[in-house]
């Protein structure tokens, strides 16, 4: 009697997510609404976007951060203890 060590199934489980992963990439391409340099375009100026709101994020953070840290010492001023926990 041979030992298999599970290795016979992660290697059929590997070679069946490579077939759908490239049967998946596959159809993808076949039925994309537009061609690959609009979805580019399409990409470059929805990350530019995303950038611009990013960066408009980072700018108030320090005031995010400071209201945050005003509550959190408010709130640990508020806090009472139970008789007889520690």
């Amino acid at each position: 009697m041979t030992q298999d060590n599970g290795t016979r199934g992660f290697g059929s489980f590997l070679s069946a997510f490579l077939l759908g992963a490239t049967a998946g990439a596959t159809v993808a391409l076949l039925t994309a609404p537009r061609s690959g340099r609009e979805t580019r375009a399409q990409l470059k100026s929805a990350a530019l976007e995303l950038q611009k709101n990013v960066q408009k994020k980072m700018k108030r953070a320090p005031e995010a951060m400071e209201f945050g840290q005003e509550a959190y010492a408010d709130a640990l001023g508020e806090v009472t203890y139970a008789p007889g926990l520690s």
